[in-house]
């Protein structure tokens, strides 16, 4: 087994970690490749979903208490770096807010794809033209260590929203958010947006769509090494599944092979087996509870400073700063 040599860059590491994946027990696939051009705008769709109660959930605590989050953040200068930026739906509210308050404030998207960072810049110089942004590309803590290294001193206020942290491990999240602690200087806040427990069947619904849109997007991942990694996946033959644990609460999207089959990936020069009903784990999104979320925030070196909640205490955005 040998990637091709004429692979650079990030389709190079595309190539590394699905080999990788495949070739695990069981096997897994990282759910940020789901984000190519095809991928960006079948997730912007899923988020405009009713059933995806995330978006609107998020969206109420920063239409409905923009004022109280703008009080907690201070009025001192500050750089607003949002890791995950995606189309800046809910952010724009608070963007908005900012500048109609006379905030000092450099607003830096930080993405992983290109094409989400070049269409939110688009959007916000047509909806807010006196934002000064800059956006970053690339992966969350290397851009911050490029900052760091860059001796920018200017207060920060980390977004991650989303419930983007779900997609860790409980033991990775808290490796995340130390690991985010000791890039950020004493006075640095992080607003976390946070997936609550609540009833399965609702959690269920968000993830599993009746009109199949959330299934087209987990299936993309497949047309995706196919058009770059020159793989032979036959899409019709796997479905997508999703599960929800009440007790652990862990949301898990799987793609299911219906069939046995082989399937040849030219890029990485291998031929990957599948039996009838074998599973790629392929995401997670864990919910949390508010205990849960409060002791997450002391056991990474933070504190917290309030909690914001939704009308239905579905989600929250938890304001944490560094002592």
């Amino acid at each position: 087994m040998t990637i091709t040599t004429s692979l650079a860059g990030s389709k190079k590491a595309f190539a590394l970690s699905v080999l990788e994946g495949l070739r695990s027990v069981p096997k897994q696939i990282s759910s940020k490749y789901f984000y190519d051009e095809h991928g960006d705008r079948l997730f912007q769709q899923i988020m405009r979903m009713p059933s995806y109660y995330l978006t609107d959930s998020e969206y109420e605590i920063f239409d409905h208490q923009k004022g109280s989050i703008l009080r907690h953040l201070g009025n001192h200068p500050f750089d607003l770096i949002e890791l995950g930026a995606g189309d800046g739906l809910k952010t724009k509210v608070l963007l908005r807010h900012l500048l109609e308050n006379g905030i000092s404030f450099k607003y830096r998207p930080v993405d992983i794809s290109s094409s989400v960072l070049d269409t939110l810049q688009g959007s916000l110089e047509e909806e807010l033209p006196d934002l000064e942004v800059a956006p970053l590309h690339g992966e969350y803590f290397q851009v911050l260590e490029d900052l760091q290294q860059l001796g920018d001193h200017q207060k920060k206020v980390i977004f991650f929203l989303g419930a983007n942290i779900g997609n860790l491990t409980r033991e990775e999240s808290l490796a995340f958010l130390s690991q985010l602690n000791e890039l950020l200087a004493p006075g640095d806040m992080l607003l976390l947006g946070v997936d609550l427990k609540k009833d399965p069947a609702v959690i269920l619904e968000a993830y599993n769509d009746s009109e199949g849109i959330t299934a087209a997007f987990n299936l993309n991942l497949l047309h995706r090494i196919n058009r770059e990694l020159d793989g032979n996946f036959d899409v019709d033959q796997f479905k997508h599944w999703e599960t929800y644990n009440p007790l652990t609460g862990e949301t898990k999207s799987y793609i299911v092979s219906k069939v046995q089959q082989e399937v040849e990936i030219g890029a990485i020069s291998s031929l990957i087996h599948f039996d009838a009903w074998e599973a790629i784990e392929v995401e997670l999104s864990q919910k949390y509870s508010v205990e849960e979320v409060e002791q997450l925030a002391k056991s990474s070196g933070f504190r917290l400073v309030k909690n914001f909640f939704d009308s239905k205490r579905y989600f929250i955005d938890s304001l944490w700063i560094k002592s």
